[in-house]
């Protein structure tokens, strides 16, 4: 069992709190993992995107070669766009359909989900319109993480507590909200 996943994603959209959820659910299933960052400009909007590879056997390398990701998952679409050419023909996309525009030369928002919608499996997800549902536009992470739930290898349960312990220094409200936004997303991808 493995599942090698790039997580896309702009500078403040929370791409490494997906990676801890992800991370330690896999420790505690006691799966191997390893996994590479890869930051664009230091300040928010850059461009960031993770390499997770989790397994059963012992992972080797930390980043996974173009054509061999089983999921990108991503919270912005101009971004998983860019790593398209990293997916596997079995792979799924997860993606939001919620731009983040930080440069002026944004593409055509009707471009870029075209583009998406050329892989068979996918999975499109309004990020914005459920994290604000939830209570708090920066959720989309989570609420992405919710929608790539039913694909991954690891168990909800083990999602939702490292979600827990992730946010439980900033309070129960902060918890609660987060929860639901992953919910939110989990729902929306199974209607897909």
């Amino acid at each position: 069992m493995k599942q090698d996943i790039i997580l896309a994603g702009v500078g403040g959209q929370g791409i490494l709190s997906i990676a801890f959820v992800i991370d330690n659910a896999a420790l505690k299933q006691g799966l191997d993992f390893k996994q590479a960052e890869v930051h664009g400009m230091a300040q928010r909007g850059g461009a960031v995107q993770s390499h997770l590879r989790i397994s059963d056997k012992p992972v080797f390398s930390d980043l996974i070669p173009k054509g061999a990701a089983d999921m990108i998952l991503s919270v912005e679409p101009m971004e998983c766009v860019r790593y398209l050419d990293y997916l596997s023909p079995e792979g799924i996309v997860i993606t939001s359909r919620s731009p983040f525009v930080n440069i002026p030369d944004y593409p055509d928002i009707d471009k870029v989900l075209g583009a998406i919608e050329t892989v068979a499996n996918r999975v499109i997800v309004d990020s914005d319109k459920l994290a604000k549902e939830a209570g708090s536009p920066k959720a989309q992470n989570m609420v992405m993480l919710g929608a790539a739930s039913p694909h991954l290898i690891l168990e909800e349960a083990n999602l939702r507590e490292f979600i827990r312990v992730l946010f439980a220094p900033r309070g129960e409200k902060l918890v609660e909200m987060n929860l639901k936004a992953f919910d939110l997303g989990r729902s929306s991808a199974m209607k897909s």
